[in-house]
């Protein structure tokens, strides 16, 4: 399937695009709000500025997708491979990204207010300036990640890995924010 079969397919009230195979596509800007791409593997796709809201992107594979400034607030993430994606600026807002792999993605300015990142793998993570406010991120592993000027407040670390991570001027105010490695 291409971009303007997709784009054509969903117009016309088609949500379901579990599985589906778009990977190196071109599909910056696209509207997919609430749609459920499900195991589809979009793994170096164009998605910049892409409207991905409260879409079921459980167990996609990302990996190297870029995702800049695209809203996949409300989106279900879980088990996604992210690997290094490209999310900067990107909103994650109450987005779950449990158990997603996210090793080496670039963050910057993202923003994942409420966002569930448990057991997430963030690993070389680049995080610099992110809003992780009120993030779930109980057992992630942080290592070597950038959180400098990183937003934690509210955030729960409970059990995260942080060795080798950089939280220079980090805000760890409230929460839980036991350090544990």
């Amino acid at each position: 399937m291409n971009a303007e079969e997709l784009v054509q397919r969903y117009q016309m009230g088609d949500r379901d695009f579990s599985n589906i195979n778009l990977g190196e596509v071109d599909l910056a800007g696209i509207d997919l709000s609430g749609a459920v791409l499900a195991g589809a593997s979009l793994d170096g796709a164009n998605l910049r500025q892409a409207k991905l809201h409260r879409a079921d992107l459980s167990g996609a594979d990302l990996n190297g997708a870029d995702l800049t400034q695209a809203d996949l607030s409300g989106a279900n993430l879980q088990d996604a491979i992210l690997d290094g994606a490209i999310l900067e600026g990107a909103i994650l807002d109450n987005a779950n990204l449990n158990q997603a792999d996210l090793k080496v993605a670039n963050l910057v300015q993202a923003t994942l207010s409420d966002a569930e990142l448990q057991q997430a793998d963030l690993s070389g993570a680049n995080l610099e300036s992110a809003d992780l406010t009120g993030a779930d991120l109980a057992i992630a592993d942080l290592q070597q990640a950038n959180l400098s000027d990183a937003a934690l407040e509210e955030a729960n670390l409970s059990g995260a890995r942080l060795e080798k991570a950089n939280l220079q001027g980090t805000l760890l105010e409230g929460g839980d924010g036991t350090l544990a490695t």
